[in-house]
């Protein structure tokens, strides 16, 4: 087949499931380790992802009840800067893409360029931004700031936020520097550009002081689905994360997503859409059927309340346990989260307390459990009916689902064509099969 099936490990904590750290082999205190991350870098590395990604957000989940209590008690809350992360597992991987969230309302697209330039320097052209903007009030008062900047405003910023960057790496051109020892020239200054950016929210001279980097730019990925965060990824980035449980409602995705796209003037195929998905590989579907019903046996309600009060920026504990979800307005969080939560619980008529169990297990993206050809059959079917171009893997538990979906779901991709068996490049654009920019002050 000519066209290749992407994956991405989302790696979060010891697992996406809010209960793993609960199961017997877990090791929470791991966390902290940097062997733990290198070891399930090179698990996915071995396994020929186009990438590991690490989430972030810059508070603990205090939205439920305005305090620590559930976050702390239930959750594994803590987690590592990603950035800095990354840099560790570039050190420890060869070949596979390194990704972090870095948010565009509480950063300085100057430091943050150069943050993520210097990194894809020292990972020889691996690296990856996920692109977001903070969306809790949580966040905003750990700088200073409080409420946090409305949807639309979000979004503006974020948008002046990269257009600024992609100015700032482009301000040196590719063969700026010259090295020249004969001459004395270490580099032409007639290809480093001041980008002298004056918008609404910055105001930066430039030039970044970091060469232009192996990748041209990071690859910019994007995780919004509501219209504004559509019309965001289709004009600036790569790769674009999206929650998607339902099979037709991803091919209209995708198809929507695809429409904006040619409405900026881009070509097919240079936006990547992948969905989160959450495997339980089993040797029987039945075996695979009992791992998740254990850790959703686990899950305590308010896990599952305090991540989803912290995504859609508001207290749910104001209301009964045990009765449905009410109609609430005005989200400031995460809007196309929240509304397919709502939907959720108008469809199966849950309680607050079942919908906080739901929400902990999987956070609304879809949970594959059955046998690794069960699974391979699952994924082939969304590829191949343009549901998506490759997925998010989401191991529930860590280290051990990611080995068993590299050991037994991925040797089913390749034996169907679906998936590469080794890298043939050496850049996360080069795996995602992605052009490599060029920079917008080249001259002829």
């Amino acid at each position: 087949m000519s066209r290749q099936l992407h994956l991405g490990a989302f790696l979060m904590g010891v697992g996406h499931h809010a209960s793993a750290w609960r199961l017997p082999g877990a090791d929470p205190a791991a966390l902290t380790r940097p062997s733990y991350y290198k070891a399930l870098a090179q698990t996915a590395e071995r396994g020929k992802f186009d990438y590991v990604f690490f989430a972030d957000r810059l508070a603990l989940s205090d939205r439920y009840g305005n305090d620590l209590q559930a976050s702390v008690r239930y959750l594994t809350g803590p987690r590592l800067d990603p950035v800095t992360l990354l840099g560790v597992l570039a050190g420890a991987t060869s070949h596979i893409g390194l990704a972090a969230t870095a948010s565009t309302t509480f950063n300085h697209p100057f430091s943050l360029a150069r943050t993520f330039a210097s990194l894809d320097h020292l990972s020889e052209g691996r690296i990856g931004w996920n692109i977001v903007t903070s969306t809790n009030d949580g966040e905003a008062l750990n700088f200073s700031a409080e409420p946090i900047l409305e949807h639309e405003l979000r979004y503006r910023r974020a948008r002046e936020f990269v257009e600024l960057a992609l100015k700032l790496w482009d301000s040196w051109e590719d063969d700026a520097l010259v090295h020249d020892k004969l001459d004395g020239h270490f580099a032409d200054p007639d290809r480093v550009h001041y980008v002298n950016h004056a918008g609404e929210f910055f105001d930066v001279r430039g030039p970044l002081n970091v060469p232009r980097s192996p990748q041209g730019r990071p690859v910019l990925i994007q995780a919004g689905s509501s219209d504004t965060g559509q019309d965001f990824a289709a004009s600036v980035a790569d790769v674009i994360f999206t929650a998607q449980p339902d099979l037709q409602k991803a091919k209209d995705f995708y198809r929507t997503v695809n429409q904006r796209l040619a409405g900026q003037g881009r070509a097919p195929g240079s936006l990547k859409i992948m969905p989160g998905v959450m495997p339980f590989v089993g040797k029987s579907q039945d075996e695979a059927q009992a791992r998740f019903a254990e850790l959703e046996d686990n899950v305590h309600p308010l896990a599952g309340l305090a991540l989803l009060s912290d995504s859609m920026n508001h207290d749910l504990s104001i209301y009964p346990l045990d009765e449905p979800l009410p109609a609430v307005h005005n989200i400031r969080g995460n809007q196309s989260r929240f509304k397919l939560v709502q939907e959720l619980s108008q469809r199966e008529g849950l309680t607050l307390r079942q919908l906080g169990k739901r929400f902990g297990g999987s956070r609304s993206h879809r949970v594959l459990a059955g046998t690794a050809s069960e699974i391979a059959d699952d994924l082939e079917q969304w590829f191949s009916e343009q549901a998506c171009d490759g997925f998010n893997i989401m191991p529930p538990y860590l280290p051990d689902a990611l080995t068993e979906f590299v050991d037994q779901v991925v040797p089913q991709l390749q034996r169907r064509g679906l998936f590469r068996k080794e890298y043939t490049g050496t850049t996360l654009r080069e795996h995602l099969g992605l052009e490599r920019p060029s920079s917008q002050f080249a001259q002829p």
